[in-house]
């Protein structure tokens, strides 16, 4: 590997709270040791494009406190496209790049992947996802936002629903992983929490409500959007057939998951990983993501780190846990 001069950074795919931290950490690792940074807009759209900026230690001032991404992010069409990928790289090149760090989920890895094995170009990955869906790494950055950002909203949700009697069935993120409706469910102690690994499906659900506390008129269902029944509303439908004397209301927090000023925790953890990444790439490291697992830094090749069918699997005491606490 050539000596790296100059780091091109990106974020790509969803935003997640705490990127702009990581953008932030990135830059100031370089100029400490005495690199150029580049940063890249709009994701691999941008990369494809040429739409670059040159940055130093004061582009990233007083953003470490702010949500989305300055960089901006987009999703592309074209860098799926070997011809995309190739312009990509000529890119690179022109502006005298020598390496990449890339800010995202599995589909930024998954691109990041082919990349640095088609053209032997070293490339470092940050888990910039509020799904927690990554393997290599305990939290993504923005994980920890997203999920406070639940419980803050569904906190003012139980209040009118104790004022009415209500049963409220709140869907959360999670198309393919229930990580956010798991703890978000546990922390505002949810009657039921439906998610796409566990499967309780409406009889499990209706079994629950039946068997449950029945002195308590209100309830909170946390249902990950990704769930085997179609998401909050497809739940709201079956109950309202099942319990014609329940006051049900559906809310979908959407995207005020993504949004928000990060907590501390994604502010350190994005800061923590962004630094090491530059150290990583300054090493030799090319290829792998850069994650925390029991509080230590560790590198796992990207397509170890891109989630599979059983990647991030729900262990059996997490369920167990929530069959207890909401009893």
């Amino acid at each position: 590997m050539n000596k790296i001069k100059n780091i091109g950074v990106l974020t790509s795919g969803g935003d997640a709270p705490g990127m702009n931290a990581a953008i932030r950490a990135v830059v100031r690792a370089a100029v400490y040791y005495d690199l150029q940074v580049t940063g890249i807009l709009r994701g691999y759209e941008g990369l494809v494009n040429g739409d670059f900026i040159e940055m130093d230690r004061k582009s990233v001032a007083n953003i470490i406190q702010r949500g989305g991404t300055i960089l901006k992010t987009a999703r592309s069409d074209s860098f799926r496209t070997k011809e995309g990928r190739e312009q990509a790289y000529d890119q690179l090149k022109k502006n005298n790049i020598d390496a990449l760090i890339v800010i995202g989920g599995d589909g930024t890895f998954t691109g990041a992947d082919l990349f640095t094995h088609e053209f032997d170009f070293p490339v470092i990955g940050l888990p910039g996802t509020i799904d927690n869906d990554l393997e290599g790494t305990d939290f993504t950055i923005g994980y920890d936002t997203a999920i406070n950002t639940v419980i803050n909203a569904v906190d003012k949700i139980r209040d009118t629903a104790e004022s009415h009697d209500r049963l409220f069935i709140v869907e959360v993120m999670g198309r393919d992983s229930g990580l956010i409706a798991l703890r978000s469910g546990i922390g505002v102690g949810a009657e039921a929490i439906m998610i796409p690994e566990a499967n309780m499906g409406i009889d499990g659900l209706i079994t629950r409500l039946e068997t449950g506390r029945k002195d308590k008129a209100s309830k909170i269902i946390i249902v990950a959007e990704g769930d085997e029944i179609g998401g909050g509303f497809n739940v709201g439908e079956a109950l309202k057939k099942k319990f014609p004397a329940y006051d049900i209301r559906v809310s979908v927090l959407g995207h005020i998951q993504r949004g928000g000023k990060p907590s501390c925790m994604d502010r350190v953890l994005a800061s923590r990983l962004g630094v090491v990444a530059v150290e990583g790439l300054i090493a030799g490291q090319t290829g792998v993501m850069v994650g925390q697992k029991n509080k230590e830094i560790v590198f796992t090749p990207f397509n170890h780190a891109i989630k599979h069918i059983d990647a991030k699997e729900i262990s059996p005491a997490w369920l167990k846990l929530v069959e207890i606490l909401s009893l």
